[in-house]
């Protein structure tokens, strides 16, 4: 690896961190830098996974103090999205990718509208704004979303941030920061067994993922600090631009 190069991934990795803590879809940053530098798309895809799971540790560090009174998200979605994460990591393992990468920017597109107009669909809905989904029933909505969220995150995952970000919203969280800690840890989980079985299977390119896994976690942790001081209005509107540029290019692409 010449230094350039190294250069290249360390920033790459650093710029996907800072993104992925506030929204979400650093992938899309990270991906086409390493299969632009020879690796099989596979590879990199399975090699960004890795490298960037530890930047969220630092997302989740940095907005630990919105994290209070957040146990029961922690609990049912993070036990939701480790069982659906396994699950899209296997598909990703064991069938071709083509067919669900053209659905990608459809679903990244529709949770940014989501995301977008989460506030007024709410106040329609008659939607409660609470700290947490009220008993056993009250669970079911957030838990069916999430399991099918943290599929698609096991298997690809750029823009799932934005997809979780509009569910929590939906379903009453309407602090920006303390969802985006929330969503970080549901990242952590989702991408937990990604990571053993994208590793087991020899999928990962070790000597970049390193690299990259320092920058990421340096950018999660300044992208949540950045995402305080800014406020939350200005996240907001950085997250709905941010989904619609991945939706866009990625729409470009398979085009």
């Amino acid at each position: 690896m010449s230094l350039a190069h190294g250069a290249l991934i360390f920033a790459a990795a650093a710029l996907a961190g800072m993104i992925n803590s506030v929204a979400g879809g650093g992938t899309l940053v990270t991906f086409p830098v390493l299969v632009w530098l020879g690796l099989d798309p596979k590879v990199a895809n399975a090699t960004s996974t890795v490298a960037l799971w530890p930047g969220l540790f630092g997302g989740v560090f940095g907005f630990r103090r919105e994290l209070k009174d957040s146990r029961s998200y922690l609990l049912w979605l993070g036990l939701t999205s480790v069982l659906g994460g396994g699950v899209g990591a296997m598909l990703l393992i064991l069938t071709p990718s083509q067919t669900f990468a053209r659905l990608v920017p459809y679903l990244i597109l529709f949770a940014t509208a989501l995301f977008t107009l989460q506030e007024p669909i709410s106040r329609r809905l008659r939607l409660p704004s609470t700290a947490s989904p009220v008993g056993a029933r009250g669970w079911i909505g957030p838990v069916l979303i999430q399991f099918f969220s943290s599929i698609y995150g096991g298997y690809f995952g750029a823009g799932n941030g934005i997809l979780m970000l509009a569910a929590l919203g939906l379903f009453g969280l309407k602090d920006i920061h303390r969802a985006n800690g929330i969503k970080n840890f549901l990242g952590i989980c989702i991408n937990s067994i990604a990571v053993l079985a994208f590793a087991w299977s020899g999928l990962v390119y070790w000597p970049n993922a390193l690299l990259m896994t320092v920058g990421a976690v340096a950018g999660g942790y300044y992208g949540a600090s950045v995402a305080r001081r800014l406020g939350r209005t200005f996240v907001r509107r950085t997250i709905v631009l941010i989904g619609l540029v991945i939706g866009i290019l990625m729409l470009w692409r398979i085009g």
